[in-house]
Protein backbone atom coordinates (compact mmCIF):
# COMPACT_ATOMS: atom_id res chain seq x y z
CA UNK A 1 0.00 0.00 0.00
CA UNK A 2 2.61 2.20 0.85
CA UNK A 3 4.12 1.72 -2.45
CA UNK A 4 1.26 2.82 -4.20
CA UNK A 5 0.79 6.29 -2.29
CA UNK A 6 4.85 6.26 -3.16
CA UNK A 7 3.89 5.97 -6.77
CA UNK A 8 1.16 7.90 -7.07
CA UNK A 9 3.28 11.29 -5.72
CA UNK A 10 6.16 10.34 -8.43
CA UNK A 11 3.81 10.37 -11.02
CA UNK A 12 2.72 13.58 -9.75
CA UNK A 13 5.75 14.87 -9.76
CA UNK A 14 6.50 13.29 -13.42
CA UNK A 15 2.98 15.11 -14.38
CA UNK A 16 4.22 18.69 -13.03
CA UNK A 17 8.36 17.88 -14.66
CA UNK A 18 6.86 18.09 -18.15
CA UNK A 19 8.39 21.60 -19.75
CA UNK A 20 5.26 22.62 -22.03
CA UNK A 21 7.16 26.29 -22.00
CA UNK A 22 10.22 24.63 -23.22
CA UNK A 23 8.31 21.96 -25.55
CA UNK A 24 6.40 25.01 -27.56
CA UNK A 25 9.33 27.48 -27.65
CA UNK A 26 11.34 24.81 -29.37
CA UNK A 27 8.64 23.96 -31.67
CA UNK A 28 7.25 27.30 -32.95
CA UNK A 29 10.15 29.30 -32.57
CA UNK A 30 13.53 27.03 -32.50
CA UNK A 31 14.75 28.80 -29.23
CA UNK A 32 15.61 27.45 -25.80
CA UNK A 33 13.07 29.17 -23.75
CA UNK A 34 15.57 28.84 -20.36
CA UNK A 35 17.72 31.55 -22.55
CA UNK A 36 15.35 33.87 -23.85
CA UNK A 37 13.30 36.70 -21.93
CA UNK A 38 13.02 36.25 -18.08
CA UNK A 39 14.45 32.70 -18.24
CA UNK A 40 11.43 31.34 -16.10
CA UNK A 41 10.32 28.08 -17.69
CA UNK A 42 6.29 29.27 -18.01
CA UNK A 43 3.60 30.58 -19.76
CA UNK A 44 4.06 34.37 -19.67
CA UNK A 45 7.79 34.42 -21.23
CA UNK A 46 6.75 31.68 -23.75
CA UNK A 47 3.64 33.99 -24.51
CA UNK A 48 6.74 36.86 -25.09
CA UNK A 49 8.98 35.15 -26.43
CA UNK A 50 7.02 32.52 -28.79
CA UNK A 51 3.73 33.91 -29.66
CA UNK A 52 0.21 34.08 -27.83
CA UNK A 53 -0.85 30.70 -29.37
CA UNK A 54 2.47 28.84 -27.88
CA UNK A 55 1.63 30.82 -24.29
CA UNK A 56 -1.67 30.03 -24.42
CA UNK A 57 -1.40 26.64 -24.63
CA UNK A 58 1.61 26.44 -21.97
CA UNK A 59 -0.83 28.27 -19.96
CA UNK A 60 -3.64 25.90 -20.13
CA UNK A 61 -1.35 22.94 -20.49
CA UNK A 62 0.39 23.66 -17.25
CA UNK A 63 -2.66 24.08 -15.36
CA UNK A 64 -4.09 20.43 -16.91
CA UNK A 65 -0.62 18.77 -15.86
CA UNK A 66 -1.66 20.19 -12.00
CA UNK A 67 -5.50 18.80 -12.17
CA UNK A 68 -4.34 15.72 -14.13
CA UNK A 69 -2.17 15.08 -10.97
CA UNK A 70 -4.80 15.29 -8.13
CA UNK A 71 -7.51 13.66 -10.37
CA UNK A 72 -4.51 10.70 -11.03
CA UNK A 73 -4.69 10.11 -7.45
CA UNK A 74 -8.52 9.87 -6.79
CA UNK A 75 -8.55 7.72 -9.55
CA UNK A 76 -6.14 5.72 -7.66
CA UNK A 77 -8.24 5.64 -4.81
CA UNK A 78 -5.23 7.35 -3.06
CA UNK A 79 -6.25 8.71 0.90
CA UNK A 80 -7.00 12.18 1.01
CA UNK A 81 -3.41 13.20 2.36
CA UNK A 82 -1.75 11.82 -0.34
CA UNK A 83 -4.12 12.97 -2.88
CA UNK A 84 -3.02 16.75 -1.23
CA UNK A 85 0.66 15.79 -1.52
CA UNK A 86 0.20 14.81 -5.06
CA UNK A 87 -0.50 18.13 -6.02
CA UNK A 88 2.31 19.54 -4.10
CA UNK A 89 4.83 17.23 -5.77
CA UNK A 90 2.94 18.04 -9.33
CA UNK A 91 3.90 22.27 -8.44
CA UNK A 92 7.37 21.17 -7.61
CA UNK A 93 7.93 18.93 -11.12
CA UNK A 94 6.93 22.35 -12.61
CA UNK A 95 9.34 24.23 -10.66
CA UNK A 96 11.88 21.66 -10.24
CA UNK A 97 11.52 19.56 -13.50
CA UNK A 98 13.71 16.46 -13.77
CA UNK A 99 13.87 17.05 -17.54
CA UNK A 100 15.37 19.93 -17.48
CA UNK A 101 17.91 19.66 -14.51
CA UNK A 102 15.59 21.11 -11.79
CA UNK A 103 15.74 24.67 -14.10
CA UNK A 104 11.42 25.21 -14.32
CA UNK A 105 9.07 28.02 -13.77
CA UNK A 106 7.13 29.57 -10.91
CA UNK A 107 4.32 27.52 -10.57
CA UNK A 108 1.25 29.71 -11.23
CA UNK A 109 -1.01 27.86 -13.53
CA UNK A 110 0.39 24.45 -12.25
CA UNK A 111 -1.01 25.72 -8.56
CA UNK A 112 -4.11 26.82 -9.92
CA UNK A 113 -5.03 23.52 -11.87
CA UNK A 114 -3.66 21.55 -8.38
CA UNK A 115 -6.42 23.89 -6.64
CA UNK A 116 -9.38 23.69 -9.50
CA UNK A 117 -9.38 19.15 -9.13
CA UNK A 118 -9.38 19.75 -5.51
CA UNK A 119 -11.83 22.14 -4.46
CA UNK A 120 -13.83 23.53 -8.00
CA UNK A 121 -16.98 24.90 -6.02
CA UNK A 122 -15.25 27.22 -4.49
CA UNK A 123 -12.73 27.98 -7.48
CA UNK A 124 -15.00 29.49 -9.62
CA UNK A 125 -14.88 32.71 -7.20
CA UNK A 126 -11.64 32.82 -6.83
CA UNK A 127 -10.78 32.67 -10.69
CA UNK A 128 -12.83 35.51 -11.62
CA UNK A 129 -10.65 37.44 -9.18
CA UNK A 130 -7.10 36.29 -10.31
CA UNK A 131 -8.57 36.84 -14.50
CA UNK A 132 -9.21 40.66 -13.44
CA UNK A 133 -5.80 40.98 -11.59
CA UNK A 134 -3.91 39.19 -14.06
CA UNK A 135 -5.85 41.45 -17.07
CA UNK A 136 -4.84 45.06 -14.83
CA UNK A 137 -1.57 43.78 -13.97
CA UNK A 138 -0.44 41.16 -16.09
CA UNK A 139 1.75 40.02 -13.00
CA UNK A 140 0.78 35.72 -12.29
CA UNK A 141 2.11 35.76 -8.71
CA UNK A 142 0.01 38.58 -7.76
CA UNK A 143 -3.41 37.17 -9.43
CA UNK A 144 -2.42 33.62 -8.10
CA UNK A 145 -1.32 34.89 -4.54
CA UNK A 146 -4.64 37.21 -4.25
CA UNK A 147 -6.71 34.18 -5.87
CA UNK A 148 -5.82 31.78 -3.10
CA UNK A 149 -6.24 34.54 -0.33
CA UNK A 150 -10.14 34.43 -1.41
CA UNK A 151 -10.23 30.46 -2.17
CA UNK A 152 -9.45 30.28 1.81
CA UNK A 153 -11.75 32.79 2.36
CA UNK A 154 -14.91 31.61 0.49
CA UNK A 155 -14.00 28.00 1.78
CA UNK A 156 -14.15 29.64 5.32
CA UNK A 157 -17.36 31.36 4.62
CA UNK A 158 -19.24 28.60 3.16
CA UNK A 159 -18.17 26.52 6.12
CA UNK A 160 -15.98 24.11 4.24
CA UNK A 161 -14.13 21.35 6.45
CA UNK A 162 -10.88 22.69 7.74
CA UNK A 163 -8.53 20.70 4.83
CA UNK A 164 -10.21 23.14 2.35
CA UNK A 165 -9.06 26.01 3.91
CA UNK A 166 -5.66 24.82 5.08
CA UNK A 167 -4.49 23.33 1.34
CA UNK A 168 -4.73 26.33 -0.39
CA UNK A 169 -3.01 28.03 2.72
CA UNK A 170 0.00 25.57 2.23
CA UNK A 171 -0.12 26.06 -1.73
CA UNK A 172 0.24 29.83 -0.94
CA UNK A 173 3.34 29.65 1.53
CA UNK A 174 4.89 26.94 -1.59
CA UNK A 175 4.44 29.40 -3.99
CA UNK A 176 5.87 32.38 -1.98
CA UNK A 177 8.84 30.72 -1.06
CA UNK A 178 9.35 29.91 -4.46
CA UNK A 179 9.30 33.37 -5.38
CA UNK A 180 10.32 35.35 -2.52
CA UNK A 181 13.90 34.97 -3.80
CA UNK A 182 13.12 36.38 -7.37
CA UNK A 183 10.69 39.49 -5.60
CA UNK A 184 13.58 40.72 -3.93
CA UNK A 185 16.03 40.95 -6.85
CA UNK A 186 13.43 42.70 -8.68
CA UNK A 187 12.96 45.25 -5.96
CA UNK A 188 16.63 45.67 -5.22
CA UNK A 189 16.72 45.82 -9.26
CA UNK A 190 14.08 48.34 -10.07
CA UNK A 191 13.61 50.32 -6.79
CA UNK A 192 10.26 50.40 -7.13
CA UNK A 193 7.04 48.41 -6.04
CA UNK A 194 4.89 49.65 -8.38
CA UNK A 195 7.15 48.32 -11.12
CA UNK A 196 7.17 45.07 -9.82
CA UNK A 197 3.45 44.76 -9.48
CA UNK A 198 2.42 46.17 -13.15
CA UNK A 199 4.30 44.26 -16.23
CA UNK A 200 4.26 44.49 -19.75
CA UNK A 201 1.74 43.15 -21.98
CA UNK A 202 2.56 39.80 -22.57
CA UNK A 203 2.47 40.13 -26.62
CA UNK A 204 6.34 39.93 -28.92
CA UNK A 205 5.28 43.52 -30.17
CA UNK A 206 6.39 44.44 -26.04
CA UNK A 207 9.47 42.87 -25.92
CA UNK A 208 11.93 45.22 -24.48
CA UNK A 209 9.67 47.28 -22.51
CA UNK A 210 9.95 45.32 -19.52
CA UNK A 211 12.00 42.62 -18.21
CA UNK A 212 9.42 42.31 -15.50
CA UNK A 213 8.21 39.30 -16.63
CA UNK A 214 6.04 36.38 -14.48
Amino acid sequence: MFNKEIMAVLIAYLLGSVPFAYIFARVTRGIDIRQAGTGNVGAMNTWREAGTLPGLSVLVLDAAKGSLAVLTAEALGMPLFVVMLSGIAAVAGHNWPVFLHFKGGRGAATTLGVLLAFMPEQFGISFVVIATILLLTWNTGLAVGVGVLVLILVAWATGREAVFVVYPFVLGVFGLLRNIFDLKQELEKYHSLKAVLFRSLPFPGTRGKSDLHP
